[in-house]
């Protein structure tokens, strides 16, 4: 729905995961329920990623999330570890972020170890570092 306001590296992913290759299982289906909570269970149970990027809808010159930091990513993402997985803001673990607000949106990806580490591959390509 909002592949046009993703950041390059994330849409370039995308573009990735859809390609089929059957070594890797691809191409991936996309499946959006509407609850992180109801998305990330089907994820923990068959797999793939959870992403929901930052986009330039509503400010084209800075790409926030929209999930929060501290009551939605972080007790995801601790779940997620703690099942074999890995979360990711994009550039980074989200347990490692430190909060600067209470509110604080991050760009929030979930999934796999492989998934997870691939995504970030591919913003720190075509975004850099920041």
């Amino acid at each position: 729905g909002n592949y046009a306001y993703w950041t390059e590296g994330v849409k370039k992913y995308v573009d990735h995961i859809k390609q089929p290759d059957k070594a890797t299982n691809r191409p991936y289906s996309t499946r959006y329920i509407g609850s992180m909570v109801a998305d990330m269970h089907r994820t923990l149970l068959y797999g793939g990623i959870f992403m929901y990027p930052a986009d330039l809808k509503k400010d084209p010159t800075k790409a926030k999330g929209k999930l929060r930091l501290l009551y939605e990513c972080a007790p995801m993402a601790f779940l997620c570890e703690h099942a074999g997985g890995a979360a990711s803001t994009g550039r980074g673990p989200v347990l490692d972020v430190v909060p600067e607000m209470l509110h604080q949106r991050v760009p929030f990806f979930a999934g796999s170890i492989e998934d997870v580490q691939e995504l970030e591959s591919f913003i720190a390509k075509y975004e850099g570092a920041e």
